[in-house]
């Protein structure tokens, strides 16, 4: 992961394409701003999640299953390097 530190104001720049810049930093949190081209999907992580599992029940009803779905990314997870 790569770490950034911004103040207000300030952006960074992924790909030549997408800007993320800092709009306000308060006690609770910070407010990003991103601008992106509308062929690139920016969502929340929660959202991103939400849409994510809504594919896999599509695709594949067990996938719904929170044990299966478990075992299944632990399996995939032992494949990777």
């Amino acid at each position: 992961m790569l770490v950034f530190t911004r103040r207000r104001g300030e952006a960074i720049i992924i790909g030549g394409s997408i800007e993320i810049r800092v709009l306000r930093v308060g006690r609770d949190g910070v407010r990003l701003g991103v601008a992106a081209p509308a062929s690139i999907p920016v969502h929340r992580q929660e959202v991103h999640a939400q849409i994510s599992e809504a594919n896999r029940a599509a695709v594949d009803p067990d996938a719904a299953d929170p044990a299966r779905r478990a075992a299944m990314e632990a399996a995939l997870k032992a494949l990777l390097p």
